[in-house]
């Protein structure tokens, strides 16, 4: 079993999630993790295949085919399966402001600071729903090595949060 990662770009519109996956299955390949979103418009995809080498040789050639005949945007890399992680706590990590720049920089320079990884990070932008006023939201999920104490880490992200007024919730992340 060999795994590729596929990221493909494109306008917005329906069908596109269609037209990918169909290659993906003609090719015998097989999605184990997939991110797709609207941005702007534009829509992303993300996807993480699986096949034996003549499946990921196939969808090389044909995802070319599809990108040369629809404008896609589509880039490739060969990956492998990402090992089990035994020596850290899996926490998620919800956080809503006031709209400003920077507040995905700073956060992931307080984890990375902490030698903590961000497996998954997703914000999006938006309206407060009575007044109007920009607002910004992330989810992150956060593999925190073991020997950090939780309980120091979420004293010093809360003091983290008040200094950038930051409303957050940092908890185990629920299965």
């Amino acid at each position: 079993m060999q795994f590729i990662v596929i990221s493909a770009l494109g306008s917005d519109r329906t069908g596109l999630v269609y037209d990918l996956t169909r290659v993906v299955l003609d090719c015998s390949g097989n999605i184990h993790d997939s991110r797709m979103s609207a941005l702007g418009s534009e829509f992303a995809m993300l996807l993480l295949v699986s096949g034996n080498w003549h499946t990921l040789a196939k969808l090389e050639t044909e995802l070319k085919k599809l990108s040369d005949s629809t404008g896609i945007t589509v880039s490739l890399r060969r990956t492998e399966q990402r090992p089990q992680r035994k020596d850290v706590v899996t926490y998620s990590v919800d956080v809503v402001c006031l709209d400003q720049p920077g507040i995905v920089f700073n956060l992931a320079g307080f984890f990375s600071s902490r030698g903590i990884d961000i497996a998954e990070l997703n914000s999006r932008s938006y309206a407060a729903a009575h007044t109007g006023a920009p607002m910004f939201s992330v989810q992150l999920v956060a593999h925190i090595p073991a020997k950090i104490h939780i309980a120091a880490l979420r004293e010093e992200f809360m003091d983290f949060c008040d200094q950038f007024n930051l409303d957050a919730i940092l908890e185990p992340l629920k299965s």
